[in-house]
């Protein structure tokens, strides 16, 4: 599917953010897909095949991919109101949700905001609960976000020990991980911001009661990153959410089971007209 992104001005005040996005399909609702952590709408585009001909949007998050970047402070209400001036400049209303992981989160939130504008939720392994267990979890990222050639100087004087130990591939991967965060402010904004279980105060596990909107929520069975309790969170607290398992799936849900989850949406969304 040959689609070129397309990238717009928001209206927003005082500053004049960029959006990227592409779509395909025109069979309403439209649905707005948000993606997850370090990623761009482009993890969607096996998923999106496979809903045509329903319209999909896919937009790149404030901070990820060809949106905007400027270098402040990001949070969850900054992410939502990003997506609430994207979606009132192209007309969208209503429409539906489909996030993953961190996009789960920014979609909850948005529904929470701005209920009368959703007309259904579909939360793929979100992100967005509580879970002091994740404090520490990323301390050993500290030093990749350093902003300092001395990381760089120590990870080139690793080269040689690394190939006598097998170990060029990890050590590439580090240090493509430490360009990733240091060139997307978002991503590095969230993990700087958030390593202490105090921090985590935009989680949305004590307000997604109050969402009474048609709601799926799809996880895998062998997801290393969002533990199965967060899925059921959404699933329990969200008054007659429905919750699919995906057998032998892990977290990249879009990217490697866009055929199950499309199955999932197409009735989904065909419970929604009818």
């Amino acid at each position: 599917m040959e689609i070129s992104k397309r990238i717009i001005t928001l209206n927003s005040k005082p500053i004049a953010y960029q959006a990227a996005y592409w779509e395909a399909g025109e069979t309403a609702p439209p649905i707005l897909l948000l993606h997850g952590f370090m990623g761009n709408g482009e993890c969607w585009r096996s998923l999106v095949s496979q809903l045509q001909p329903h319209r999909c949007i896919s937009l790149d998050l404030f901070g990820f991919g060809e949106s905007s970047k400027p270098m402040i402070r990001y949070d969850i209400a900054k992410l939502v109101n990003f997506v609430h001036q994207f979606t009132q400049d192209m007309g969208l209303e209503p429409f539906v949700i489909v996030g993953h992981s961190l996009g789960g989160w920014v979609g909850a939130a948005y529904a929470l905001a701005y209920p009368d504008s959703v007309k259904g939720l579909v939360l793929a392994a979100p992100a967005g609960i509580r879970d002091d267990s994740f404090a520490g979890r990323y301390d050993w990222l500290r030093p990749l976000l350093w902003r300092t050639p001395v990381v760089d100087w120590g990870l080139n004087l690793a080269k040689p020990f690394a190939r006598i130990m097998g170990k060029q591939q990890n050590l590439a991967q580090i240090s493509g991980f430490r360009h990733e965060l240091n060139a997307q402010p978002a991503p590095r904004s969230f993990l700087i911001d958030r390593l202490r279980p105090e921090d985590a105060i935009d989680t949305v596990e004590k307000e997604i009661h109050r969402l009474s909107l048609p709601t799926l929520v799809i996880t895998g069975d062998r997801d290393e990153t969002i533990p199965l309790w967060h899925s059921q969170t959404y699933a329990t607290e969200i008054l007659g959410a429905q919750l699919v398992i995906i057998p032998n799936a892990d977290h990249a849900l879009p990217q490697k089971n866009g055929a199950e989850m499309a199955e999932k949406i197409l009735l989904f969304l065909a419970d929604l007209e009818a």
